[in-house]
C-alpha cells in the first residue's frame, strides 16, 4: 500500500527554458501513477518582482480544460491530451514579459504521494534580439586627428555585445582597448589615408545579432584649415590693433589742435556796464578839471570871484560868466607900460585829457583801470 500510494510524482523534462521573443515557448511535463482515475492538473506563473502570490493559467479538472483570464489566454494550452498523462503546456508568440517560473501541480483522487513530488517547476526566460544598432563618427576624420566610432542598440535581452570590424577595402578585426564590447566604442588615433573605408558594427546576444555600418572618409584638410584658421586670427588681431592705434592717434592730434588753436572769429565779450557807465563824483571831478583848464586860458582876474563860483552847474558842465553890458567886465582895463597899453600874451593852451597826473590827484581825481583785450577776444 504504501509503494503504490507513492507512484504519483511529476516530472519536468528541464528545468530552464529559452525562447525568442515572437516564437513558441514549450514547457515539458508528465506525471506517472498507478491509478487509471482522472487527474487534477492545476499551472501557475509567479513573475519576478510580483506583488501577489502566484497566478493560475490553465487547469484541467474532470475531463474539462480551462484557461483563465490572463494576457496568456490566447496563447496558452495544453500541448497533448491530458489523459495520455502528457501535461505540457505551450505559448506562443512569446513576449518578454512571459518570462517567469512556471508551476504545475498533479492530485489523483486516491492516491498519495511524497512531499512535493507533485509538483514540477521549470523557469521560462524570453530572449529578446537585438534591434539593429545605430552607427556614429564622432569627431573630424582629417590626418592625425582622432576620432570614435560608437554603436548602440535601443534593446536587447540579454544586453548584447558589440564587435567593431574594418570590411573593405580589407579586412580587419580590432581588439580592447582600442575597442569596447560593452559600450560599442571604437577609438582610432593618427588617422591616415589608408585607415579609411567600411567599417561594420554587429550587436550580438543569445537570441541574435544585428549590424550597421559607417563610411570613414580621411582628407588632408587638417593642415590647410590649421594655417587657413592661423592666419584669420592674426589678421583679426593686426586689424583691430590698427584700429585701436588709428583712434589714440587721432584723439590725442586732436587735443594738441584744440590746446594750440586761435579763434579768430570769436566774439569778443561786451565792455561790462560799470567800465562804460562813469560814476557821478567822476563826472564831477571831470568837470571841474575842465573848468580850471578854461580858467587857465583867461587872463588873470578877467572874472570876479562870484562868476567863477558860478561855473560849475549842479550836473557838473561850464555854463560860462555872465554876460556884462559892452562885453567887457566894468572897471578893468589892460595893464600899461610907460603909459602905453600893453598886449596880452594868451598862455599857451593844454591839450585835453593831458593834464599830469599830479594835477589830477591835487584835483581829486580817481584813477580807473579799464581792462585791455587780446586779439582772442578775452580780458588780460
Amino acid at each position: 500500500m504504501g509503494v503504490f500510494s507513492a507512484a504519483l510524482e511529476v516530472h519536468v523534462g528541464t528545468g530552464s527554458v529559452f525562447s525568442v521573443e515572437g516564437q513558441q515557448a514549450v514547457l515539458p511535463a508528465w506525471y506517472t501513477s498507478h491509478s487509471q482515475r482522472k487527474p487534477y492538473v492545476i499551472w501557475l506563473l509567479d513573475k519576478e518582482h510580483r506583488v501577489f502570490s502566484p497566478v493560475q493559467i490553465l487547469s484541467y479538472l474532470d475531463g474539462v480544460v480551462q484557461v483563465e483570464e490572463t494576457e496568456l489566454k490566447p496563447r496558452v494550452g495544453f500541448l497533448y491530451p491530458v489523459l495520455s498523462r502528457n501535461i505540457s503546456v505551450f505559448i506562443n508568440a512569446t513576449r518578454e514579459r512571459d518570462s517567469g517560473q512556471y508551476m504545475c501541480t498533479v492530485n489523483v483522487v486516491g492516491e498519495a504521494s511524497s512531499m512535493g513530488k507533485n509538483i514540477g517547476v521549470i523557469n521560462l526566460t524570453v530572449l529578446v534580439p537585438p534591434a539593429t544598432p545605430s552607427c556614429q563618427l564622432h569627431g573630424e576624420p582629417m590626418v592625425g586627428a582622432n576620432v570614435t566610432l560608437s554603436c548602440s542598440s535601443r534593446k536587447g535581452k540579454p544586453s548584447p555585445v558589440y564587435q567593431w570590424q574594418r570590411t573593405a577595402p580589407t579586412l580587419q578585426v580590432f581588439f580592447p582597448p582600442a575597442q569596447d564590447w560593452h559600450r560599442g566604442t571604437l577609438k582610432l588615433t593618427n588617422l591616415s589615408l589608408d585607415m579609411a573605408g567600411l567599417y561594420v558594427c554587429a550587436a550580438e546576444n543569445q537570441a541574435g545579432s544585428a549590424e550597421c555600418h559607417i563610411v570613414l572618409e580621411v582628407t588632408k584638410a587638417v593642415i590647410a584649415g590649421a594655417v587657413l584658421g592661423s592666419l584669420g586670427a592674426l589678421a583679426t588681431v593686426v586689424f583691430f590693433a590698427q584700429r585701436v592705434v588709428g583712434y589714440r592717434r587721432k584723439k590725442r592730434d586732436g587735443q594738441e589742435e584744440a590746446a594750440n588753436e586761435i579763434k579768430e572769429d570769436a566774439v569778443a565779450p561786451k565792455t561790462p556796464s560799470w567800465a562804460r557807465r562813469p560814476a557821478p563824483d567822476t563826472l564831477s571831478k571831470a568837470s571841474t578839471l575842465s573848468s580850471i583848464a578854461g580858467r587857465r586860458d583867461r587872463p588873470y582876474g578877467v572874472n570876479p570871484p562870484s562868476d567863477t563860483a558860478s561855473i560849475l552847474t549842479a550836473t557838473g558842465s561850464y555854463r560860462g560868466p555872465p554876460a556884462r553890458a559892452g562885453g567887457r567886465p566894468p572897471g578893468l582895463s589892460p595893464p600899461t607900460l610907460n603909459g602905453a597899453p600893453q598886449r596880452r600874451q594868451d598862455p599857451t593852451p593844454i591839450p585835453s585829457g593831458s593834464l599830469p597826473t599830479s594835477s589830477l590827484t591835487r584835483a581829486g581825481a580817481v584813477p580807473v583801470m579799464v581792462p585791455a583785450q587780446s586779439r582772442a577776444g578775452s580780458l588780460v
